[in-house]
């Protein structure tokens, strides 16, 4: 069974309704018990990284995330999802992530050419790393896939954990692999075909 992790921030049901037409059991819970006894965790999310890193904490979701991660079970963020795996962002302050991936949070803006519009709203290729030639979660998906974007923000200093990058005048990381957790920038449940293909892999792990 797969757990969506409901702790006030992303569009839950949507990604549930994703994952049962694929065939895979799935459920929303904000219990740390319901969590724990999952088979596979997604950690959704969308706003602003402070907020949603405070609502997390509240229950101790944070650390039930963290723990069952660390045991092995395997794990995908999603949009605001991935960038909380992270160690850090730059979102109006700098607030400490999970810590599950090396790296930082930080703002598109200064890196794409101007004239580029922010937020990063669209469809966008996915280029593989050799790590993402290899990832499980790709397994069914080819390189030059497209999937969608919404996002103002990107994981930086990450590059030993990239697994596909997009590209909006600058190469932007899109997908995260370590060992067992996964993190895609873009929406899974809002890219067609190609998005259900990526539920599909994860929810076979």
């Amino acid at each position: 069974m797969t757990v969506i992790v409901d702790y006030g921030v992303g569009n839950l049901f949507s990604l549930c309704s994703s994952l049962k037409y694929i065939g895979a059991e799935a459920t929303v819970s904000g219990e740390a018990d319901i969590i724990r006894s999952a088979d596979r965790i997604i950690l959704p999310g969308v706003g602003a990284f402070g907020d949603a890193r405070a609502k997390l904490s509240i229950n101790a979701l944070d650390k039930v995330v963290i723990e069952e991660a660390g045991r092995g079970k395997p794990l995908m963020g999603i949009c605001l999802g991935m960038q909380m795996l992270f160690d850090r962002s730059y979102e109006f302050g700098v607030t400490d992530g999970l810590g599950l991936i090396e790296g930082e949070v930080k703002p598109i803006a200064p890196i794409i050419p101007k004239g580029y519009k922010v937020p990063h709203i669209g469809w966008n290729a996915l280029d593989f790393t050799e790590e993402g030639q290899r990832s499980p979660v790709f397994k069914y998906i080819s390189e030059g896939d497209y999937v969608y974007f919404v996002h103002s923000f990107s994981a930086m200093g990450c590059n030993s954990s990239i697994i596909a990058s997009a590209e909006y005048g600058a190469g932007l990381t899109a997908a995260v692999q370590r060992d067992n957790v996964f993190g895609m920038q873009f929406h899974p449940e809002k890219s067609g075909e190609v998005g259900l293909k990526i539920l599909k892999a994860f929810c076979e792990l």
